[in-house]
């Protein structure tokens, strides 16, 4: 039985509906003690304010109301709120690659409003044009057709269709605990109980799920090494070998959906996705990679999928595609898929807005002028070996992981028994962001570290002092 919340329900109140709904998978949960005690201690009146005129005036949905906080800017690394306290931003949704407020990327807008805000969707434009061509010119493989969205959701949604319609099947496989969107199709084929169960459904039919690679955790239970790298002498892969399985058995699946490095984070193991690229291909099934939070430069590499070898049949993006500024996302796709002229996949309003056609394209640029994915490795490399570090001094983290600028802190009750640790997660996250850090917490336990890819040395280092200092004080506390 649920909860109804009132339009006169204050922020106390609404926490009533706390012990109700899904497992949290997605953020931290927002009707905690903790967030509670966070407003209690740190909104003034005016913030208090602003926070609750938000629950007031918007439908209530998990991770989003009641908001943190308001925040009144944004700019490069940092968000700061209306009481004047600044975050380092190590969340972002993930559409901060290239930071907030890039000068380059306002110039380009603001000079793109003045020329030409709009087209009709009957009419191109030279920015969709050349958006299209450059998207087709740095994806991998022989990846060239484009389709544009607004958002990543509807991006997904566009793969389907080019799936359904090119193999003349409907069915799906994809991965429990993954997230591919909020709209019908696009939860479907996701994974998280907050975005696809209870009053949502029913879902698309032929949705078919299987357990994710998560070596730290082996669905299937195998163990780790000490480093939480899989002993693939023992497990024989058997998380892709199940995708296989899966195909074989149904006969009839149009495509496997998924992210190639998973967005909590979780690496994927050596020879994963070959493994899945081949039983793909031998069932006839198209391969779809979703890296709408991590691609762009944020694991080392332009496009995650690169690190492993492997190239999809569809490839969408979004999120940091619009500079942090505008939403559009894309689907690329090989040529041989371009099966739709007679019907209309996307077809969105804004679906070649020269505005948002724009920003891609200078997004696109900037990370390849100022060498963000080239960052991203350096950096990445160098956080992971002081997270390293900390996992060593900090028996509260169970495992450390991650690729490039997607990095993921594992916290644990328990060491041996890997038991999550999701109320420590939480009050790290109370800490830090009262100290200056703000990140995003995945699957309840996963300190989750995104920071834009312009970050300094000397503010990632700070970023992980902050972090160090956190999880010390919550050892200290327990």
């Amino acid at each position: 039985m649920g909860v109804t919340l009132g339009p006169a329900k204050g922020l106390a109140d609404m926490s009533s509906s706390a012990d109700f709904g899904p497992r949290q998978s997605e953020g931290e949960t927002n009707l905690s003690p903790q967030r509670r005690a966070f407003h209690e201690r740190h909104l003034d009146d005016a913030a208090r304010a602003l926070v609750e005129a938000d629950a007031r005036h918007f439908l209530h949905q998990a991770v989003s109301t009641p908001c943190l906080t308001a925040i009144h800017k944004a700019e490069g690394i940092w968000i700061e709120d209306v009481q004047g306290r600044r975050y380092m931003d190590f969340h972002g949704n993930n559409v901060h690659q290239i930071g907030y407020g890039h000068p380059k990327l306002i110039a380009a807008i603001k000079d793109q409003l003045d020329d030409l805000p709009f087209t009709p969707r009957r009419f191109t434009s030279a920015p969709a044009i050349d958006l299209a061509a450059k998207l087709a010119a740095i994806a991998p493989g022989d990846l060239s057709k484009v389709l544009l969205t607004t958002g990543g959701s509807a991006a997904i949604e566009v793969a389907l269709k080019i799936a359904r319609a090119a193999t003349g099947r409907f069915k799906t496989v994809s991965f429990w605990d993954s997230f591919h969107g909020a709209g019908f199709g696009a939860a479907s084929v996701g994974g998280e109980q907050l975005f696809r169960s209870g009053a949502i459904g029913p879902l698309m039919a032929g949705a078919e799920h299987v357990a994710p690679f998560t070596c730290y955790r082996c669905p299937y239970g195998y163990p780790c090494d000490e480093a939480g790298a899989p002993r693939l002498d023992l497990c024989n892969m058997t998380c892709a070998n199940f995708v296989r399985y899966v195909l074989e058995k149904e006969g009839d699946v149009a495509a496997v959906v998924a992210e190639p490095i998973r967005a909590v984070p979780t690496v994927p193991p050596p020879g994963f996705w070959r493994s899945v690229r081949q039983a793909c291909d031998d069932a006839g099934a198209l391969l779809i990679f979703d890296e709408i939070p991590t691609g762009l430069g944020r694991t080392g590499r332009m496009f995650a999928c690169e690190h492993e070898g492997v190239t999809p049949d569809i490839l969408v993006l979004g999120k940091g595609l619009g500079g942090g500024v505008l939403p559009i996302a894309a689907a690329i796709a090989r040529p041989g898929l371009d099966v739709g002229a007679a019907y209309a996949f996307g077809h969105y309003t804004h679906e070649k807005n020269p505005v948002t056609a724009r920003a891609a394209l200078t997004t696109l640029q900037i990370i390849e002028d100022e060498g963000l994915a080239e960052r991203a490795a350096t950096l990445g490399g160098r956080a992971l070996a002081r997270l390293q570090e900390i996992k060593a001094r900090h028996p509260l983290v169970g495992d450390v992981r991650g690729r490039g600028l997607l990095l993921g802190v594992d916290l644990v009750r328990d060491r041996e028994t890997k038991d999550p640790a999701p109320d420590a997660a939480e009050s790290v996250l109370y800490r830090a962001l009262e100290k200056g850090l703000s990140f995003k917490i995945s699957m309840g336990s996963v300190i989750n570290l995104s920071p834009p890819l312009t970050i300094s040395e000397a503010d990632l280092d700070r970023a992980l002092d902050i972090l160090d200092a956190c999880i010390g004080e919550e050892e200290g506390e327990n």
